[in-house]
């Protein structure tokens, strides 16, 4: 089996049943699947073959899902690219990919009206002396079937990670590691024909489309596709069509919670709701259940390199467990906490997070020693620190790179990070690590607030939970954190920033 034919054998089966809902705009299998082989041929007539990568530079949209599965019908590589980079960040994709053509959203256009891209390039919207038109390119596709001949371990899709630092890195996917994580969704979270899944987070990250673009095709069920997100658009999306799962950042929960159209919002359709990328604590728990009116959040851990996998929190474990990752790995997939020597810790202890599983990515592409030193025996090295209770069950402690060491100690920024969130006018937090004349690094905290917060506060505060040692010297309130396009904190800028050092 191979992923773009998931849609061909959803076609036969349910040629009738709504395959996407985009723009207000129904779709079905048996219409799709035309799109796809029209879109296939077209493909074929452009000299795009097997191993080809072709770049899609889309929100959420129609588009996007017909390209991503003709490009693989005619055996080429995806390339989904994040529709928020702008253009030099779009020159290096196309260019580190090898891309032999480009399609771009109308939405999104002036972006890459002007790239140096001297490979096939397609725009939805009418035509520029430069750009072809995708509503022609489409109808001018022949409609004869187009048989899918790749295998499982053939290449599917290169995802870009929006480091932190540095340029993005490729992921390179296989047929067999996206089709491994679609079937471990779709059983954790009981997806059906009759499911709507809605797909709020950007397509280019591999979790929406992994984990539900594919497991809507692989089981007949509706992506309710919406190329942003908003709480308003998020309420509206859940009332009007019914969905059944959502996935998103706990931002995207909180900021909904706050709506007050809560009170009076229609969620009853909801089985489950899905949060990923970051822990929510015990009080944000209860106050997203408190507002969402539900007992049905669960937590998802996982990196693109493992598909996503990697381990999963359930509903029933949320009121004694918030903020842990759970305690078992899903389906189809290990998951092992190590020291520095390789052993597993136990538990209190500190280590890396390891992962193994058939979602485990082929390669960083065209990064061997990056390949190399991301693998230990066939395990995924997470880069996050975590611990366990006696329970078993699993805390992310901190990224590794983030560790500040001070006066040779180490201090883990999330704890305090964690706690500084308690405080009610703090909307957001970063801790870092800045050099100190004497004891290596120090500890600073920066922080956007609703209200003015006074030092002596936040001092307070921490005194309470945090041995002296973890204690912030220095704070700073801004108006906003620096963030990549995937919505990570960019602490190296935030290290960059403040002053070169301090003696305090």
């Amino acid at each position: 089996m191979n992923i773009s034919n998931l849609l061909a054998r959803g076609a036969r089966k349910y040629p009738q049943n709504i395959a996407v809902i985009s723009m207000g705009k129904e779709t079905s299998y048996e219409q799709l699947e035309a799109l796809v082989n029209r879109t296939a041929n077209n493909l074929l007539l452009n000299g795009i073959s097997k191993g080809d990568k072709v770049a899609i530079f889309m929100p959420n949209v129609l588009e996007f899902v017909v390209l991503y599965f003709a490009i693989q019908r005619v055996g080429a590589v995806v390339v989904p690219i994040n529709a928020k980079f702008v253009r030099n960040e779009l020159e290096y994709v196309l260019e580190h990919s090898d891309a032999k053509a480009i399609f771009v959203h109308e939405l999104i256009f002036t972006q890459a009206e002007a790239l140096d891209f001297t490979g096939l390039k397609v725009k939805t919207g009418a035509a520029t002396d430069k750009w072809q038109s995708f509503n022609s390119f489409i109808d001018e596709g022949l409609s004869e079937e187009v048989l899918c001949q790749l295998k499982e371990d053939d290449e599917s899709t290169l995802l870009y990670t929006s480091g932190t630092t540095g340029n993005p890195k490729g992921v390179l996917l296989t047929n067999r590691n996206v089709l491994a994580v679609s079937h471990m969704i779709a059983i954790e979270m009981e997806v059906k024909p009759e499911s709507r899944l809605l797909i709020m987070m950007p397509l280019t990250h591999s979790a929406p489309l992994n984990l539900f673009l594919v497991t809507s095709v692989l089981v007949g069920a509706t992506a309710v596709l919406t190329p942003t997100f908003t709480p308003d658009m998020f309420l509206d999306s859940v009332e009007n069509y019914k969905t059944t799962h959502f996935f998103g950042a706990p931002v995207a929960y909180l900021l909904t919670a706050s709506s007050p159209r809560m009170a009076t919002a229609n969620l009853t359709s909801m089985k489950w709701w899905v949060y990923g990328g970051s822990p929510l604590s015990k009080g944000e728990v209860e106050y997203v259940q408190q507002q969402f009116r539900t007992d049905r959040l669960i937590c998802v851990y996982g990196l693109t390199e493992a598909g996503p996998s990697g381990a999963i929190l359930h509903a029933e474990d949320h009121p004694t467990r918030a903020g842990s990752i759970g305690k078992r790995a899903p389906f189809g997939t290990e998951i092992r906490i190590i020291n520095d020597e390789g052993q597993d810790v136990q538990p209190g202890e500190i280590g890396e997070i390891i992962l193994f599983g058939e979602g485990n990515m082929k390669e960083y592409y065209k990064n061997p020693e990056e390949t190399s030193n991301i693998y230990i025996d066939g395990w995924v090295r997470s880069g996050d620190l975590a611990r366990m209770d006696e329970d078993g069950y699993m805390y992310i402690v901190d990224r590794k790179k983030d560790v500040i060491i001070s006066g040779g100690v180490n201090i883990y920024p999330k704890e305090i990070e964690d706690a500084l969130l308690q405080h009610p006018a703090i909307f957001e937090v970063a801790v870092v690590g800045i050099p100190h004349s004497e004891w290596g690094e120090s500890v600073k905290a920066i922080y956007v607030t609703k209200e003015p917060v006074t030092e002596e506060e936040l001092k307070t505060l921490l005194e309470t939970q945090l041995a002296s040692f973890k204690l912030p010297r220095l704070y700073e309130r801004v108006e906003a954190l620096p963030r990549n396009a995937s919505g990570k904190i960019l602490k190296q800028q935030l290290r960059g920033v403040v002053n070169a050092s301090i003696s305090q």
